[in-house]
């Protein structure tokens, strides 16, 4: 396993900001072997379509170049206009050929990393003129294993050659007997086999290079776990900032809502572990809403701000623990507590306008079993 200075290990996969950031510094994946292959074999199908075509065409510029008039052989302007023709021609004739090459050496880099255009992948690298750097390079693996898969690349393209030319040497050796219009269709026909012939060594050496380099470059990327929470932390933020964060929204939070507990109309308790303010207003609201809740030292604060408003404090344990666990803040209170509400707030409304009420019995108000909690 690949280790740091530090001798931490680097076994986590790349993260996906690790592998942007990569590419946006221009280190992707390539293989030039892939390259080579895919250039071969377009070049392989490209004779073997338009390879024809282009030889007749060949064939009339080279008898168009070895027989001129006498006039034109002692006038050079003549030779010259001549000369520059053919030249002319040639490429022309090469033009497709050539553009057919370009654009597969454009775009077979990118099969494996894609495009990379940015400020940081296009950016000048000074640091490689440094001579120092260059000749540590030149020692590195890197390079030991590059000058080891040409050498097999060479080997097996000669290899390959070898075998072509020794099952074609005959035909080879008829192109100085064939007329020049056979001999040179001939040599084209020759020409593409080879092309054949080389690209498939070439395929057996790109088949092991693209998973190596794949392999490489994941293997490059890799991060130690301290990287991996350094960028998390990055990222997300660090964990007690953010932990701090959440700390301080919560007290604001319960601030917001102790604002609000002197709008009650009653605050139902356990009597001192919940405490659950509700308000209800018969003209604008169709439910009553849970305003403040808390427990423990929370439920306190709602009893100690109650009492300083003269809001009515009713002690009803089941329902208190119902309403804590159910029912969620600046909400209506759930459907099935609506008639144990409905008892308390008909009691409460019969002490403000009268001074008394009824005597109810709070530990037994009608409360789903599913909503009672110990």
């Amino acid at each position: 396993m690949a280790e740091n200075a530090d001798g931490s290990e680097k076994s986590e996969e790349p993260t996906q900001k690790k592998l942007q950031d990569a590419r946006d510094k221009g280190q992707v994946p390539r293989s030039k072997e892939l390259t080579t292959l895919l250039m071969t074999l377009s070049a392989a199908v490209f004779l073997l379509m338009y390879g024809s075509v282009m030889m007749k065409d060949f064939i009339a510029l080279a008898s168009r170049g070895l027989s001129f008039d006498r006039d034109v052989a002692f006038d050079e302007l003549k030779l010259f206009d001549l000369v520059t023709a053919i030249v002319i021609d040639a490429i022309y004739l090469m033009t497709p050929f050539i553009l057919v090459m370009v654009i597969i050496a454009l775009i077979s880099p990118t099969l494996l990393g894609g495009w990379s255009f940015s400020a940081k992948a296009m950016a000048p690298k000074f640091s490689k003129l440094n001579p120092v750097s260059g000749i540590k390079r030149m020692f590195s693996a890197t390079a030991l294993l590059e000058l080891f898969k040409a050498l097999a690349k060479f080997t097996l393209v000669i290899a390959m050659a070898t075998y072509f030319l020794y099952f074609t040497f005959d035909e080879v050796l008829a192109l100085g007997i064939e007329p020049l219009q056979f001999a040179m269709a001939h040599a084209g026909i020759l020409i593409v086999k080879a092309f054949i012939f080389v690209s498939l060594s070439l395929l057996i050496v790109a088949v092991i290079d693209v998973p190596f380099q794949l392999w490489q470059h994941n293997k490059q990327l890799k991060m130690t776990k301290q990287e991996v929470k350094e960028e998390y932390k990055q990222q997300e933020g660090n964990p007690e900032v953010k932990g701090r964060i959440r700390q301080v929204q919560r007290e604001m939070s319960q601030r917001r809502m102790m604002q609000k507990v002197p709008q009650a109309d009653v605050i139902i308790t356990n009597p001192t572990h919940f405490a659950v303010a509700l308000k209800y207003d018969p003209e604008s609201m169709r439910e009553p809403l849970v305003i403040a809740m808390g427990s423990d030292f929370m439920a306190a604060q709602i009893r100690t701000i109650a009492k300083e408003n003269n809001i009515t404090i009713v002690e009803a344990p089941p329902l208190a623990r119902a309403l804590y666990y159910n029912a969620e803040l600046d909400r209506p209170i759930p459907y099935d507590l609506f008639k144990a509400v409905a008892s308390v707030l008909a009691y409460v409304y019969q002490l403000k306008d009268s001074g008394k009420a009824e005597n109810v019995d709070f530990a037994n108000l009608p409360i789903p079993e599913d909503m009672k909690t110990e």
